[in-house]
């Protein structure tokens, strides 16, 4: 078995002299090169926390207007017969069979319509959703098995983190939206990976991929969030279809063309390209940092703020009525999009920090109920909004190249100041897991939302087994067996 470092070796001095100047083409040479039996068990057990929880986050959110209403614009209807026909994927949650493409679409979205799916430090935004239910659409359309699915995964996981690597976080911070802009190449390379395409179509792929690279942060509090990780999942197939059946696209020069995606994107000198080539598997990104998890169905950058509200709720007995004011202090790049004292919808609340953190200092907890029924309308929420203060925290109080620390000061009528900080939210990191019965349990409460318990039990111990499944597509029809 190689090590990751011989890998990287045999990768650069494969690399020949007519493309060693192309990014696309280490990238794609990397992935061609990439074998399961290579992995080490750390990636391998990290993608599989990954599958678990994407699929239960995209059950949970497969019948949110984001999704269904695609679905609908789409003109899909459902289906009476229970069995695969054909070159059909699944649409989770729904009696609805289309093709890969549209099935990666919908399904891409509704992964990421509650904004509960997983996190990653290096991409600044959420790595499995763009990627996976483009997998699973065209495993439903292309048998394969589940190991194939797995390096796939690994292999756009790395692509996708490691171009983050060279653009952030000025690509983040300037209002691009990286799950979808570098989420999309992630989905082409897995999907290149999947369909065993060699390293020109891959290359090729790739750089279809850099002209449906899109997704403006202007957007987040709205459904267009979330569809553009459906897009990135759906682009990024599309890109790797296309680049099987010879397409063409500038694969030499797409990332380092004067007007190709560095220069376009971030401009100079806002990006280091010599990073993706220095860090590719060393070590794989899917391990170090890892697959943060989340804990709450809302944007990952409220998290170390509810995380420090509800250990305040933890700690000290205090009612609603008595509070008089809130302080939180959370990192200025993640502040820009949170700071929302006054949400208007129900996606919205899950990027106001105003109204997430007065839930969890209110319960003790923040779950998916809280962003349905207009729950951002509870009069007690409505009456403390203008009573919590929000700003950046400075070098003082926090490590200034930590940038997920929050502090949070409750003062109740009385003059009483309860306070409390954390450094990083629980699950952010792979040095810093849930457990696995948290795991389980995220899994089983969103899964249950449209199957059945016979469902939720199979789906589980289908990906709890998952390297040893011979056909990487049966799970949507587990999902179509069971559904509510």
């Amino acid at each position: 078995m190689k090590s990751n470092e011989s890998q990287v070796s045999s990768h650069l001095n494969q690399s020949s002299s007519e493309h060693q100047n192309s990014l696309a083409y280490f990238f794609a040479q990397g992935i061609c090169e990439l074998r399961y039996e290579d992995l080490p068990l750390k990636a391998i057990e990290w993608a599989k926390m990954g599958i678990l929880d994407t699929v239960g986050v995209t059950l949970a959110g497969s019948h949110e207007a984001c999704a269904t209403l695609i679905a609908k614009a789409l003109s899909l209807h459902p289906q009476i017969s229970g069995e695969r026909v054909g070159a059909q994927a699944s649409v989770w949650g729904h009696n609805i069979r289309c093709s890969d493409l549209d099935a990666a679409l919908i399904n891409g979205t509704a992964a990421h319509a509650l904004d509960f799916d997983d996190c990653n430090n290096t991409m600044g935004g959420h790595p499995s959703a763009p990627i996976l239910p483009a997998l699973f659409a065209l495993a439903e359309c292309t048998p394969c098995d589940a190991k194939d699915l797995i390096t796939a995964y690994i292999a756009g996981f790395e692509v996708e983190t490691k171009l983050a690597m060279t653009v952030n976080f000025y690509h983040y911070t300037k209002g691009w939206h990286p799950t979808a802009t570098l989420g999309v190449f992630g989905a082409a390379a897995a999907c290149s990976k999947l369909l065993g395409l060699g390293v020109e179509q891959t290359a090729t792929a790739l750089a279809l991929a850099a002209s449906s690279a899109a997704g403006l942060k202007a957007n987040f509090g709205t459904m267009t969030k979330p569809m553009h990780v459906g897009r990135s999942a759906k682009e990024g197939l599309m890109s790797a279809k296309l680049a099987q059946m010879g397409y063409t696209a500038n694969a030499q020069s797409v990332f380092e063309h004067q007007q190709g995606f560095f220069e376009v994107f971030n401009g100079t000198p806002h990006y280091d390209r010599q990073k993706a080539l220095d860090h590719w598997g060393k070590p794989w990104d899917i391990v170090e940092p890892g697959i943060a998890i989340k804990q709450y169905p809302c944007c990952g950058s409220t998290h170390p703020a509810i995380d420090a509200a509800i250990q305040i709720k933890l700690d000290h007995a205090y009612e609603i009525h008595q509070i008089k004011g809130v302080r939180v202090w959370i990192h200025a790049r993640r502040l820009t999009h949170t700071n929302r004292p006054e949400p208007n919808s129900e996606l919205d609340a899950k990027f106001s920090l105003q109204y997430v953190v007065l839930r969890a200092l209110m319960e003790g907890r923040v779950g998916i109920q809280h962003f349905e029924q207009e729950h951002y309308r509870d009069p007690r929420i409505l009456a403390l909004l203008p009573h919590v203060e929000a700003q950046a925290y400075d070098d003082q109080m926090f490590d200034p190249s930590n940038h997920f620390a929050a502090k949070v000061e409750l003062t109740l009528l009385d003059g009483t100041v309860f306070e409390s900080q954390v450094l990083q939210p629980h699950g952010r990191t792979s040095a810093n897991p849930l457990s696995a019965f948290q795991l389980r349990e995220k899994f089983e409460l969103c899964a249950q939302r449209v199957l059945t318990d016979e469902g939720v039990r199979r789906a589980y111990q289908w990906i709890e087994q998952l390297e040893h499944q011979v056909d990487a597509g049966q799970l949507g029809q587990i999902f179509w067996n069971h559904l509510k």
